[in-house]
């Protein structure tokens, strides 16, 4: 299912960012969304931990071709029909003897993030709309949970396993955080390097009528026969009236026989 493919992955929820007409803001929680090998079927998990520490979990199938299915199982929707409308957009339509029960959009923000937006009816009549925001988890995890329309159970050893994966996603998270930092700073440094490596070749093609020292600061400019020439007189010195075609850089001689410009 090529459409599919942006949403297959383990989320984790931001409950900060949430909004909730029906019911209260999840303290965390993991939406993660599989594929059936050969088949249009989704396996869709839910997993969520109330402010009270409950954890709650339940998972279903939707087959994605926008047909109506019966939904075995379930204590809320007897029937399921889901449909992609484009490679970041995907509905869940939840319905109880031929009446919608519950409608579920999922959008691929264009910062990456899964917005998942319910909408049905309180049991006063009134409808509300929940809005849930995940973010894309590194690693995936071996459980998960629903929506409204599937059986929830709170179980215990579902809220040690929430509470020991969310931990454990809060560390790993934390260390590939710190690497990528460290990856963008030796990306930054490498640019630095190459950057030396380049002023540097073009300085020792110059012309030089003299010995370099290190830590001096020295000047390059091009001569109007574009070659290059390292010269200790600066641009003001020279006056407008300098015999060169144009003034590149102030440079300065590192000890490892680099040049940096400054």
């Amino acid at each position: 299912m090529v459409q599919a493919y942006n949403f297959l992955a383990s989320w984790q929820l931001f409950p900060e960012k949430g909004a909730y007409e029906k019911g209260d803001r999840p303290k965390s929680g993991i939406y993660k969304i599989e594929a059936v090998e050969g088949k249009k079927e989704l396996r869709i998990f839910h997993n969520w931990l109330s402010l009270e520490n409950q954890a709650f979990a339940s998972n279903y199938s939707i087959i994605a071709d926008g047909d109506l299915h019966p939904l075995p199982a379930s204590e809320g929707a007897d029937k399921v029909q889901a449909l992609f409308a484009d490679g970041i957009t995907f509905e869940i339509h939840f319905y109880r003897g031929g009446q919608t029960l519950l409608h579920v959009v999922h959008e691929i923000m264009p910062n990456g993030y899964l917005r998942i937006t319910q909408q049905g009816e309180l049991e006063n009549g009134q409808a509300y709309t929940n809005m849930e925001y995940y973010h894309k988890q590194m690693s995936v995890l071996p459980y998960a949970a629903s929506v409204s329309g599937a059986v929830i159970r709170p179980t215990e050893e579902g809220m040690i396993k929430h509470k020991a994966l969310t931990a454990m996603e809060e560390q790993t998270n934390m260390q590939l955080d710190q690497i990528r930092q460290q990856i963008e700073l030796l990306a930054l440094q490498a640019q630095e390097i190459q950057k030396r490596k380049e002023l540097s070749l073009m300085i020792y093609e110059a012309k030089l009528t003299f010995k370099p020292n290190i830590g001096q600061v020295y000047y390059l400019y091009q001569k109007n026969d574009d070659s290059y020439l390292v010269s200790l007189v600066s641009p003001k010195e020279w006056g407008a009236a300098g015999p060169f075609k144009k003034f590149i850089a102030a440079v300065q001689l590192l000890a490892d026989h680099t040049w940096k410009e400054l």
